[in-house]
């Protein structure tokens, strides 16, 4: 059952709740790490050392567009190599994020709300809200009102 009348509230809370976390992750590449150390991960683990901008300004300008809700479903559809990338990176690391260099519990819980979020929609406030065409499907159960 979906509640109309709260949904687009809830889907709003996780669009702007992925974009902080996109911003976040952003600036602690940049400003913890560096981007020079950045690029040294990246080249240590096997990436090519040149993605840390790339990826640095797709978290930050898509964390950006996120929280405003310009177009968000489809800069989560682009983000998701990001967070699939980040689930790769810390798949061997054991399950909970307390583990050695992080486990793979947070990018794999961030990819199912980035999915939750491209299937759900924008939500409340978004500044250009964004469609896909996922088809048409059958009317959904409503909470009665």
């Amino acid at each position: 059952m979906i509640d109309t009348r709260t949904a687009p509230y809830a889907l709003a809370i996780i669009r702007i709740a992925l974009g902080v976390m996109f911003i976040a992750h952003a600036l602690l590449k940049y400003v913890v790490f560096t981007m020079p150390g950045f690029a040294g991960f990246l080249g240590q683990i096997g990436l090519p050392a040149f993605l840390a901008w790339p990826i640095f300004l797709a978290e930050l300008l898509g964390g950006v567009a996120l929280v405003v809700g310009f177009q968000a479903r489809w800069v989560s559809v682009a983000l998701l190599p990001v967070l699939l990338g980040a689930f790769y990176v810390h798949s061997g690391n054991g399950w909970l994020f307390t583990a050695a260099n992080g486990g793979w519990e947070y990018p794999a819980f961030l990819v199912l709300a980035s999915v939750a979020h491209i299937l759900g929609g924008d939500g409340a406030f978004a500044l250009k809200p964004s469609s896909l065409p996922l088809g048409q499907a059958e009317r959904p159960m409503v909470a009665a009102e």
